[in-house]
């Protein structure tokens, strides 16, 4: 269209075919930059999105190069350090520099090697002209590279480029490699060369389809890969599995955007973190997995059709985290019990193991809330209980009493602490929170999350007076905090999750307007 600027992501004949369907290709092109912008900056973790600004070399008041005299293992490191093109370009001071670039190595991300000062996001008119950059960065540089992060090329019409460059990845020795396309269309297939690349110590993938992994053998693996995040990526049953049984050291397995309907049966012994966000997922067998300490799942919904998601912890005795466990939309098994309301807890039904829990309720569905209980019985060790209440319309009709009615000292005795997210002052919050602070006999230390005001239908005073009115029997003081964020919280990022040095991934620190604390007699 005359006049009109170019898409950021879509070709003139796949925007028109658009509008001859019916749709708007703006807003097609605006939500496809959006997941493009949450997979780089959400979920790949450290991913260096673009600033502003450039490297510009400022000359000194008498002339003196110093820089140079320094040791060459110094300046190896600094050169190291600087994007690509930057560190490429030192190679026209002198032949000393050119040796000392060739002998980094360098970290390539093409979000830097734009010219037109590091505006976000490339056209696809920037993009060819990136694209041409990479090739020659790394048919120039011997290798090895430590880190390439390649995010701005639409490779559908460069995939001749896209099998050379992981040839020479696969030669050059990366050791840390993310690779997203930009669409459209979102089902280019990665090359089978992806798979050559054996020296891969972390590896993140998005926008692609995966070929077909039955047909690349199992003598293709990934010896040194610790870390694989698969985003918004067209993937056969059976592929991650082959993938995780291809990676003998493995300990971080991430997957977001899976729309197929995913089944997973890992076997691993060396996995210490599975987490799933955004994405239709059918059935999650934790087969065999000695060394699991965290299993999270985050807005996965199930098929149409009503099925649910069924989750199997068959031998994770390692496993210290789970989250974020829905009573409405997870079916849970443990070992070969499927967990109902109702049923008696015994050895086989319960993970001692487990210290820290995340559960999403909608307290407005008498089924969902009453199963709290059961949830919480196959957990009795836990310490640090997480509740992300869901936001419901329906009446808590006599839940009140339910609650009352269920043995909640048995199941929530060894608590310590307490984050109660979104909460909005519905009956059945109350209700649950007043069991809780009855039953937790060990309870040190709650914090009570009201939801956003400006974004729900509920006075903030109104719900902190219902709170003040249960915490008369609380056994410790209580925090109340008002959200500013958004409502329902904030997305899940994989960098909460591979955090090892944060015992708890789920903690938060609260935007709050207002802060409130009330000792055991419920005094400010």
């Amino acid at each position: 269209m005359a006049g009109r600027a170019p898409y950021t992501n879509l070709d003139p004949v796949r925007a028109a075919g658009l509008q001859r369907m019916g749709f708007d290709p703006l807003e097609l092109d605006r939500a496809t930059e959006q997941l493009l912008t949450y997979v780089c900056t959400s979920l790949i973790p450290d991913f260096p999105f673009p600033a502003t600004g450039r490297l510009v070399a400022r000359p000194v008041s008498d002339g003196v190069d110093r820089i140079s005299r320094l040791p060459r293992a110094l300046l190896c490191n600094i050169v190291s350090r600087l994007p690509a093109s930057d560190a490429a370009r030192t190679a026209a001071l002198s032949s000393r520099w050119r040796t000392i670039w060739l002998s980094t190595q360098p970290v390539l991300v093409d979000a830097y090697l734009r010219k037109d000062d590091y505006v976000w996001p490339p056209t696809p008119a920037n993009s060819r002209a990136i694209t041409a950059v990479v090739s020659r960065i790394l048919e120039a540089h011997p290798g090895p590279f430590r880190c390439v992060h390649l995010a701005c090329s639409h490779m559908n019409a460069y995939q001749a480029q896209l099998a050379r460059w992981l040839q020479l990845l696969a030669a050059k020795g990366v050791q840390d490699l993310v690779l997203v396309n930009r669409p459209w269309p979102c089902d280019v297939i990665l090359p089978d060369a992806l798979f050559t690349i054996n020296t891969l110590v972390r590896l993140y993938i998005g926008l692609w389809k995966l070929p077909d992994t039955a047909r690349l053998g199992s003598y293709r693996t990934f010896p040194h890969l610790r870390e694989l995040g698969i985003c918004s990526v067209v993937m056969e049953q059976g592929d991650v599995d082959a993938i995780v049984a291809r990676s003998p050291v493995l300990e971080v397995l991430s997957i977001q955007g899976s729309n197929k309907g995913l089944r997973l049966h890992l076997v691993s012994e060396s996995l210490r973190c599975v987490q799933i966000c955004g994405s239709v997922v059918e059935d999650i067998a934790m087969v065999k997995a000695p060394l699991l300490e965290r299993l999270i799942l985050h807005g996965c919904r199930d098929l149409a059709g009503g099925m649910c998601t069924r989750i199997r912890i068959l031998d994770a005795p390692n496993l210290r985290v789970v989250g974020f466990l829905e009573p409405a939309n997870h079916v849970l098994k443990i070992r070969d019990t499927i967990i109902r309301a109702g049923m008696k807890e015994s050895t086989t039904t319960s993970l001692t193991s487990v210290k820290i829990l995340s559960l999403n309720v909608r307290f407005g569905i008498r089924g969902e809330a009453e199963m709290v209980p059961r949830f919480l019985k196959c957990f009795p060790n836990v310490k640090t209980l997480h509740i992300m209440s869901g936001k419901c319309n329906q009446s808590t009709g006599t839940l009140n009493l339910k609650f009352k009615e269920v043995p909640m000292e048995i199941s929530m005795s060894g608590i310590s602490e307490m984050y109660f997210h979104e909460f909005r002052g519905d009956e059945g919050e109350v209700a649950f929170l007043k069991s809780l602070f009855k039953s937790a006999y060990g309870l040190e230390k709650a914090a009570i999350m009201m939801a956003n005001p400006s974004l729900t239908p509920f006075s903030p005073d109104d719900a902190l007076s219902k709170v003040k009115s249960e915490l008369s029997i609380s056994p410790g003081h209580v925090v109340v905090l008002v959200s500013g964020g958004p409502e329902g919280g904030r997305p899940w990022s994989f960098q909460k999750g591979t955090d090892f040095s944060c015992e708890d991934p789920f903690s938060v620190v609260a935007v709050s307007r207002r802060t409130a604390k009330f000792s055991a007699t419920g005094a400010a």
